[in-house]
């Protein structure tokens, strides 16, 4: 089957034969003629198999037939989706599609001009793609209007929901014209997506390409039981192999992506980090950097990585795996995209065990056991060794994962009365030299302090006065101490 025998007008058979796109995928098949129709959609599919396509294909040709211009500010097809660069894929795709069918094109995230998104749409655009919360924005603003909107569609459904996206969306949608399709694309879903769907949808054709929540068949899925503070040592070892290409590496926080990212650059390893505290430059340079090749690792959140759609992803590691299962879904789908292979390898320490059961349970796949590498000894005792004493040492956490608080200095009991209010501390034990600290009797001066008297800790801190802190006896440390 051709992409000409699903319907698709020429100009967009001769668009996806530039791409040298040929044969449709199994969502593609099934989607295209039902939007065409026009009918609303909900498409259950994995990542990496072709729903962007799927949906912007026949809206295009739907956009196409009806011969209308948009609106000053207005659009004809909104697009929602729930991070940057998924959206700025989707866009890419779109005009990719439509360049022979003449469709305008917009994007609107955060990390960009407001003022930019301001012009772009000043004269209307026929697909906007978006994110909720600078859509929201631009549309209080009078900047954007959804009024005359014919197409609707939520890519990564599921995710929106993750996000709390939930209160914008419906927000979004009751300032839609009643008349419209919508289309609902997710990899996988649960109750709450199908209980959307059911609020926003009108007789949905549902569409699935594989069972819900099972995972990309062609990923091989691998686990190894490691403790927090060696996983440094195992993803160096793995890193090293020539056969990997390119490679994503998830880490459950922002913090914890800059830190692998720190490691293996101790290791002679360069790698980028994205994010959602970096600036949208940074992302889109450590996206580039990655698709074009010149770094091999990305270090990616679970949020950040939606969108990115980089062929030649041979390996996923799950250096911290989720603690939402269906997170796990999405992760391992970034790679054996466009019908390739690809390794998913997780590293699992004590307390990450439950979240591999609730991830094995929902998949309905348990993960082949990998032992440690060969030289993986070595390697955590060199990395051991390097590190400088008293140094974040995995965040001082022990082999269960779970943080330590740091040891707390001792000091000698404080005889009583010792710290009299205007008694200073002598030298040597740790005061501030002589002069440095505030001079005795200081503090706010009266009538600069909080107002009403009365309430403050005892001791010399604050001196009375009006609106100053009444204290008495010992407690905070005086001012004269320093």
């Amino acid at each position: 089957m051709t992409f000409a025998h699903l319907g698709l007008a020429e100009p967009l058979v001769r668009a996806l034969e530039a791409k040298g796109y040929t044969k449709p995928t199994p969502i593609q098949q099934q989607s295209i003629p039902t939007l065409l129709e026009g009918r609303d959609l909900l498409g259950i599919a994995q990542t990496g198999t072709g729903k962007t396509a799927a949906f912007v294909l026949p809206s295009i040709q739907r956009l196409t037939n009806e011969g209308k211009k948009a609106l000053p500010t207005h659009c004809r097809m909104l697009v929602l989706a729930p991070t940057r660069e998924l959206a700025s894929q989707i866009a890419d795709s779109a005009r990719d599609y439509g360049k022979f069918s003449k469709m305008s094109v917009a994007t609107v995230f955060g990390g960009t001009s407001i003022n930019k998104n301001r012009t772009d749409m000043a004269r209307g655009v026929d697909i906007l793609v978006a994110t909720p919360g600078r859509l929201l924005d631009l549309i209080e603003q009078r900047f954007v209007s959804l009024s005359t909107l014919e197409i609707l569609v939520l890519d990564e459904a599921d995710q929106m929901l993750d996000l709390g996206f939930i209160h914008a969306l419906r927000k979004i949608v009751r300032m839609l014209p009643k008349q419209r399709q919508t289309l609902f694309f997710s990899a996988t879903m649960p109750n709450a997506i199908r209980e959307l769907a059911d609020q926003f949808l009108k007789d949905p054709a549902t569409v699935k390409v594989a069972p819900v929540a099972t995972t990309a068949e062609r990923v091989d899925q691998h686990v190894t039981f490691v403790s927090q503070g060696e996983k440094q040592a195992l993803l160096t070892i793995h890193l090293r192999n020539p056969e990997i290409e390119r490679c994503l590496v998830f880490t459950r926080t922002k913090h914890g992506a800059d830190r692998v990212v720190k490691l293996l650059g101790h290791a002679g390893i360069a790698a980028n980090a994205i994010h959602g505290n970096k600036s949208q430059p940074q992302r889109e340079r450590a996206l580039g950097e990655f698709k074009s090749g010149k770094v091999k690792v990305l270090i990616a959140t679970d949020i950040a990585a939606r969108g990115i759609d980089v062929s030649g992803v041979s390996h996923v590691f799950n250096f911290e795996l989720p603690n939402v299962p269906e997170q796990y879904v999405h992760r391992i789908g970034r790679t054996a995209r466009a019908g390739a292979s690809g390794v998913a390898i997780s590293f699992v320490a004590d307390d990450e065990k439950s979240y591999l059961r609730d991830i094995e349970k929902l998949t309905r796949v348990k993960a082949n056991p990998m032992p440690l590498p060969e030289g993986f000894l070595a390697e955590a005792a060199k990395i051991k060794a390097a590190r400088p004493a008293g140094s974040d040492d995995e965040r001082r956490r022990d082999d269960s994962g779970r943080h330590r608080a740091p040891p707390r200095a001792t000091h000698a009991a404080r005889p009583t009365g010792a710290r009299s209010a205007g008694a200073a501390r002598p030298q040597g034990q740790g005061a501030r030299p002589e002069g440095a600290g505030r001079p005795a009797g200081g503090g706010r001066p009266g009538g600069q302090g909080r107002p009403g008297g009365g309430y403050g800790r005892p001791g010399g801190g604050r001196p009375g006065g009006p609106g100053g802190r009444q204290n008495s006896g010992g407690g905070r440390r005086s001012p004269a101490a320093g």
